[in-house]
């Protein structure tokens, strides 16, 4: 029986609420609401949504970055509390989460080489010379020339940085990835080139995929399942195969006629 690489049950997200410093009562808004799903091992499932639908703040929360309300979490089989008092160096290894804004991501002071081996000596704990060794292996796995280690992040075009930027994800050795609007930045035959190289490293890492995105073209190209968020719910959950040719939920059938279409071969 496959496992879960993410279990997520009644997870809650609420900001705002009390009171004010004059005692005046604030307005408590739930971001996320109730959401309980679960990424199996080797699966790429989408969150899709439109803008405020809750789906980054689910991503954040899954990756540390933000404290949930209530609910609970297992992260690579691991409870999530207990990841958090571990600190940021327990969640690293776990999951790794991979940005919407790749140029952005990544420190503009540091080269490439730097970037790249602060996961490998922190999180993975390998000597320098196995350091160097790792990072040409990672730069050939994302399809960037080694001479990139000595360039810095604004001398790279989006879609190069975005490469750059989950050449980092992989040297923490984690096995689930989050990503928040990977593509969107980027041109449409970028972004092509981008899905076909994860496509292509979650074969070869064995890796499973949460894929936040209002793009429902990309999501139907390459996601397994998809959940779909709606004012902090998920109101609808299917394969995606099934989601596209019969949504169930009058807003998934908004969103999917609204959407521009990507047969799969």
């Amino acid at each position: 029986m496959t496992k879960s690489a993410i279990q997520v049950r009644e997870l809650t997200k609420s900001f705002g609420g009390g009171r004010s410093l004059f005692g005046k009562a604030r307005h408590e808004v739930k971001a996320v609401k109730s959401v309980s799903l679960d990424l199996m091992r080797g699966e790429t499932l989408a969150v899709v949504g439109e803008s405020g639908s809750g789906k980054s703040t689910l991503a954040r929360m899954l990756v540390g970055l933000e404290t949930p309300t209530s609910g609970s979490m297992l992260i690579g089989g691991k409870d999530a509390d207990a990841l958090r008092r571990e600190g940021p160096r327990a969640f690293g290894k776990t999951v790794q989460y991979v940005f919407q804004d790749p140029v952005a991501s990544l420190n503009p002071r540091k080269t490439i080489s730097s970037i790249l081996e602060t996961p490998l000596k922190l999180l993975c704990g390998y000597e320098a010379p196995r350091r160097r060794e790792r990072m040409n292996e990672l730069l050939d796995a994302v399809q960037m020339p080694a001479n990139t280690l000595s360039r810095y992040p604004h001398e790279f075009s989006g879609g190069q940085a975005q490469r750059i930027a989950i050449a980092r994800a992989l040297a923490a050795e984690a096995e689930i990835l989050v990503f928040d609007e990977p593509v969107s930045a980027l041109d449409v035959g970028v972004q092509a080139q981008v899905l076909l190289l994860l496509s292509d490293l979650k074969t070869r890492f064995d890796l499973s995929y949460l894929f936040i995105s209002h793009d429902l073209a990309v999501v139907e190209a390459i996601c397994d399942r998809v959940a779909v968020m709606y004012f902090g719910e998920i109101v609808e959950l299917a394969p995606a195969a099934r989601l596209f040719a019969d949504p169930e939920h009058a807003y998934t059938r908004r969103l999917v006629a609204s959407a521009p279409r990507i047969r799969r071969e």
